[in-house]
């Protein structure tokens, strides 16, 4: 071997090394040892020499991209052998859908690998970080790795955020106008059922923020914001309802009062005689046609006490009757007094009262 970059490291009977520095794909191939002895001995080895694969590079972005436009990356290396193996991350999430091409270089050896990544880009990719990774053995598990660093212009995309979820009558109000969008949008235009704000005093605008004070029905409406940047714009709406204000009203409930009236009952006897009774009544339910809310359970249970105390007097009355009639002489004996003895004063009251007309009194 007559070359500078192969030396001789150790020569014996038994051993005999060289090695070889700044090592190229030409010096692949088989080697041969001799050991010039009778008979001459001889020992072969075959040289493999990898091809290291150059940095790889990303074509194919122009930056920026407009939102909804395709996006086709490419990335490419060379002089690898055998050929490299090319892999595609988002964000360290890898990409599978891509397209791979391998080609031989000119000098028969190595080889030029490629990869396409194709999509479209979307306002959730922009800041991604894609990056393309070669992996190969002659890297010793150190991969070589290109990043690109996507910007995707995209329209704003708008949001109403309340303060509020129930506005009532004399309370404020704060609607938030929040709008994202590349490039950053510019400052928002509030509107009230397609026209101007109808009372500056009250509806303030500051940046994004419209505050409302001291609502009122008139209020209601479909208020309206909108934001735009050189790619577009785009606007959202929030329906205001203003509500009466509400009253906590506790429960009342209404007794009726009641009253003592005397009640006169005449029974005409063979004397007239005349009975008074006392008895409970209720105040007429009417009376309480003008107050909300009446209790109908209260009023059945007065008017069913009513009628038992007059059904219990009825008894009552009737059974003292019962108990106390009779029957009784209204003219007394006459005759007697001027008898001259008792025998006398016998016969003649024995006569009288045969003739005399008996009355009676009933109690009805």
């Amino acid at each position: 071997l007559r070359d500078n970059r192969i030396e001789l490291v150790r020569a014996s009977w038994h051993e005999l090394s060289i090695s070889v520095s700044d090592v190229s794909l030409s010096d692949e191939g088989q080697y041969t040892c001799s050991l010039f002895t009778m008979p001459v001995k001889t020992s072969k080895a075959f040289l493999t020499v990898l091809g290291v694969p150059e940095k790889p590079q990303i074509t194919g972005f122009t930056s920026p991209v407009m939102e909804g436009e395709r996006m086709q990356l490419t990335c490419k290396t060379s002089g690898s052998k055998p050929a490299a193996d090319i892999r595609w991350f988002k964000n360290d999430k890898e990409v599978k859908d891509v397209k791979y091409l391998k080609e031989e270089d000119a000098n028969r050896k190595t080889f030029t690998v490629s990869s396409t990544l194709d999509f479209l880009a979307d306002r959730n990719d922009d800041g991604a970080v894609v990056s393309c990774r070669v992996d190969h053995e002659s890297l010793n598990s150190t991969p070589q790795i290109a990043m690109q660093v996507l910007e995707i212009h995209y329209t704003p995309l708008v949001k109403i955020i309340s303060s509020n979820s129930w506005p009532e009558e004399g309370q404020s109000i704060i609607l938030t106008c929040e709008s994202k969008g590349k490039p950053v949008p510019e400052p928002v235009l509030w509107t009230k059922d397609g026209g101007e704000l109808p009372d500056p005093e009250r509806m303030v605008v500051n940046g994004r923020v419209l505050s409302i004070s001291f609502l009122n029905k008139t209020d209601n409406g479909t208020y309206r914001c909108e934001a735009k940047n050189p790619i577009g714009r785009n606007s959202t709406e929030y329906v205001l309802i203003v509500h009466d204000v509400f009253n906590t009203l506790l429960p009342t409930t209404v007794i009726p009062s009641l009253t003592t009236a005397t009640v006169t009952t005449t029974v005409a006897l063979t004397t007239s005689t005349t009975t008074s009774a006392t008895a409970i009544s209720a105040r007429d339910p009417n009376a309480l046609a003008g107050q909300t809310g009446p209790d109908h359970a209260l009023i059945g249970g007065i008017v069913a006490v009513v009628v038992f105390v007059t059904l219990c007097s009825i008894i009552l009355l009737g059974r003292y009757l019962a108990r106390h009639k009779g029957t009784y002489l209204t003219n007394e004996a006459k005759g007697a007094e001027d008898a001259p003895d008792a025998d006398t004063a016998i016969i003649n009251a024995e006569g009288s009262q045969v003739n005399a007309e008996e009355k009676k009194e009933y109690f009805i």
